[in-house]
């Protein structure tokens, strides 16, 4: 690794956790995590961010802090998710290297030297790939189809949206701190659009042996149309063409329906028009809520509030 010498930063390298109810977890992470990083002989720190946690998890991290100086911990008053609670470690790191990873040891904190070399390689970004990934099939099922319709729709290119195991060149990571949105934050994406070098590896994956997934099916739906209505407004341009389709289909089959009456006298059938008109109205519905969707985040961009708070730190 680089001698922090070299370089115009205190610290080479940062690792950025955020914690979130895993109790059970880190204790472990951090006997893994800190011989890990003594082995790369270079400066270093270590950031837990409790994005509210509701367990013991403070508790625990103000234990680790107390016997090791390069721990670093901060409270949020509450939960603003694990994306916000990266940003927050973002913000507050010094390194000139920032590697992101979850509590919940999925993803092993022996890898970091992977993602560090492809650093000194040259890369500015290198994502984790979780190609074997060990979890349920259901799940992964709809990770790797939600991958494949984000990068169709947003355009950015990436193998695995949701591994948080990273590493991120400074450079970077402030241009990722200087955007000014509020309501919706993916870092990987972020990093991708911002990055000049951007390379993703394979990266070991490990079944969860302690507590439970915090994303559960609709929190992942959530995420990704967040992501979605963050980077492309092809949602919002395609309501305009279906609406003009749909206006189309409804013109020509009302005159269908004049045409019938006029020439066969025939009933146009009112089940048949209450069915139509159930299907479109549900149509529009829709439109008008992912519409409301992206009115909202104007909203919520507008109002300015803090991204976060930090209640309680130990530096």
């Amino acid at each position: 690794m680089k001698p922090n010498s070299e370089n115009k930063f205190p610290l080479y390298l940062s690792v950025v956790i955020p914690v979130f109810n895993e109790q059970e977890n880190l204790e472990t992470l951090y006997s893994r995590l800190k011989p890990t990083l003594e082995n790369l002989k270079t400066s270093y720190e270590i950031i837990f961010i409790d994005d509210g946690s509701m367990d013991k998890s403070w508790i625990i991290l103000e234990e680790i802090k107390k016997k090791d100086n390069s721990v670093k911990t901060f409270q949020f008053n509450r939960n603003y998710g694990q994306h916000t609670a990266i940003l927050a470690g973002f913000e507050l790191s010094k390194g000139e290297v920032i590697v992101t990873i979850d509590a919940d040891l999925q993803n092993p904190p022996e890898e970091i030297p992977k993602l560090l070399k492809e650093i000194e390689n040259g890369h500015d970004v290198v994502g984790g790939w979780r190609k074997n990934r060990r979890d349920p099939f259901f799940r992964k099922f709809i990770s790797q189809m939600g991958n494949k319709v984000l990068a169709r729709i947003t355009g950015i290119k990436l193998k695995d949206y949701g591994c948080m195991l990273r590493a991120y060149k400074r450079e970077v990571v402030e241009r990722i701190c200087e955007v000014n949105e509020f309501s919706s934050f993916f870092i990987p994406a972020l990093a991708y659009t911002y990055s000049n070098n951007l390379i993703e590896i394979v990266v070991d994956h490990n079944q969860r042996q302690e507590g439970k997934s915090k994303y559960n099916l609709l929190k992942l739906a959530k995420l990704n149309f967040d992501i979605l209505t963050s980077f492309s407004l092809i949602p919002i341009q395609l309501i305009t063409l279906l609406g003009g389709f749909i206006a189309l289909f409804g013109g020509l089959f009302g005159l269908i329906l004049i045409l019938i009456k006029v020439f066969f006298n025939a009933s146009s059938g009112i089940l048949s028009l209450i069915s139509i008109l159930s299907v479109f109205t549900g149509i529009l519905t829709f439109f008008l809520g992912l519409i409301g969707e992206y009115i909202g985040r104007i909203y919520l961009e507008v109002r300015r509030r803090p991204r976060y708070i930090i209640t309680n730190s130990k530096e």
